[in-house]
């Protein structure tokens, strides 16, 4: 059986490595920017994919330089290179990504999640990449009304405002009101973004092809990018959307702590989408006023509405993003977008829940075992299992005691550990697989964990998951109030 000898490894110097090599995380996304109406320019597409090259080129240059210099001096001198060269990073990253949508903007949101462990100038920067992106034109917006609806925004609402309330990776939001008088909150994709995406993905497969050759050796690049083309795709269909929203909406219709905004029907189409218009706090200014327990409660239904979906319903929103959120004075949440969906296959949840229970019940022969029947590892790896049980539980530490404070320090650690190549775990990493059933559930683990870092939001995780994976008796007084509202208790108190 193999194991690997201990190596520590700076957490820096793994940050400072993922910020070198984060616009290779766009590369295969750069066409994205050639959204609107000239998406078909050969020209535009590859001047924004030499963008995203010139940044890979730039930072790989310095990081090269860093480690020259590095070499020569002290652990301190060292460590002041490291963070000046982190920040500067950030800043180049920011500025590159930040203006362009499509899946290369999610990819540099998707890293702004995971920069707890870095200096304040560089988290600043990256931190850009959650805020609004620049908006197209109205008349675009209202261009796209009009072809999917068959009027403008004048002839179908009472009141429409040109100024979009939030820009985002593939559309943006306006503020409008129903003849009838309701609120409504309309989402417009960019025009010719499905076909820049389309193309994004195709880059996509060939960059992490060439990555996991040398890299991560087991790894079906070709059936991960399948699995997110499909589920871009319908992340594309605002129909699709709009039906995923609904049944949502419907599963926790009542709910006393988890809102979902209804549809407006007759007012969405492949490429608008218009649903209830929902005030509330948006997540900088909750995490900036809210007091710890307010925190810890939000936590708390973060993680139920997530383990919820997952572990009962069989279908989950697959996008954990800040932006996603609204927090309001009674203690409620209400979640948006419902773009990115998983719904599981029969057989999937199950096979999954077989390895996460060996995890939990501490088994490392059972969990390998399984985890070789899944897909994770290959039938003859050869490695001890008690050292894959040790890398594997490492993201499940919540879980395996009562009481679990999450902190940005231990989620930023966590995923170091999981993703370093060069570390302890790094030949075992290598040998790994993701199966495409659980592409998208990877990405809700680090994105929720990422999220109650933020929060540093306590409570008994282990039981609250118990309560969807076995039917045990919750422990929390959230947990006891959403009992009571699934069999009809909660009205009658």
């Amino acid at each position: 059986m193999r194991k690997v000898p201990a190596r520590k490894v700076p957490a820096r110097k793994v940050l400072v490595g993922a910020l070198a090599g984060a616009a290779g995380v766009g590369v295969g996304c750069a066409g994205a920017g050639a959204y609107y109406l000239r998406d078909t320019d050969r020209r535009m597409r590859l001047e924004r994919q030499g963008r995203v090259w010139r940044l890979t080129a730039r930072r790989g240059l310095h990081y090269a330089r860093l480690r020259i210099k590095g070499r020569a001096a002290n652990e301190e001198e060292r460590a002041r290179l490291e963070e000046q060269f982190a920040i500067r990073s950030a800043e180049d990253v920011a500025k590159v990504l930040g203006g362009m949508k499509g899946a290369i903007m999610k990819a540099g949101q998707m890293l702004s999640f995971i920069a707890d462990g870095l200096p304040p100038e560089a988290r600043a920067a990256l931190a850009t990449l959650q805020a609004d992106v620049p908006p197209m034109a109205p008349s675009l917006a209202e261009k796209v009304i009009r072809d999917e609806l068959g009027a403008g925004p004048d002839q179908l609402f009472l009141d429409w405002d040109p100024i979009p309330a939030a820009a985002a990776s593939i559309g943006q939001v306006h503020r409008a009101v129903m003849p009838d008088g309701r609120i409504v909150a309309v989402k417009v994709q960019y025009p010719g973004v499905d076909k820049a995406i389309k193309s994004d993905l195709d880059n996509a497969e060939l960059l992490y092809g060439m990555f996991a050759s040398f890299a991560l050796k087991n790894l079906d690049v070709k059936a991960m990018v399948d699995e997110l083309r499909d589920r871009m795709a319908d992340e594309l269909d605002y129909s699709h959307e709009a039906a995923c929203q609904e049944e949502f909406a419907a599963r926790y219709a009542g709910h006393p702590f988890i809102r979902v905004p209804r549809v407006v029907p007759e007012r969405s189409s492949r490429r608008v989408l218009t649903s209830e218009w929902v005030d509330g706090m948006r997540w900088a200014e909750f995490l900036a006023t809210a007091d710890q327990p307010t925190k810890d409660r939000a936590g708390e239904i973060l993680m139920r509405f997530s383990q919820g979906s997952i572990h009962q319903h069989g279908v989950f929103n697959g996008d954990p993003h800040p932006g996603n959120y609204r927090f309001h004075a009674d203690g409620s949440v209400t979640f948006l977008d419902f773009g990115l969906v998983k719904r599981w296959s029969p057989g999937e949840l199950e096979r999954l829940g077989s390895v996460l229970d060996a995890i939990l019940d501490h088994d490392a022969e059972t969990m390998v075992k399984r985890a070789v029947a899944v897909g994770f590892l290959p039938p003859h790896h050869g490695f001890d299992p008690e050292f894959v049980y040790e890398y594997v539980r490492g993201p499940y530490e919540p879980f395996m005691s009562e009481r679990f404070t999450y902190t940005q320090d231990w989620t930023v650690k966590a995923l170091q550990t999981v993703i370093d190549v060069n570390g302890r775990y790094g030949e075992l990493i290598k040998h790994l697989n993701m199966p495409t059933s659980y592409v998208i559930l990877d990405r809700v683990v680090w994105g929720v964990s990422a999220l109650l870092g933020r929060l540093g939001a306590t409570n008994e995780w282990r039981s609250l998951l118990a309560e969807y994976r076995k039917g045990a008796a919750p422990t929390t007084e959230l947990g006891r109030i959403e009992a009571e509202w699934r069999d009809g208790t909660l009205a009658r108190r």
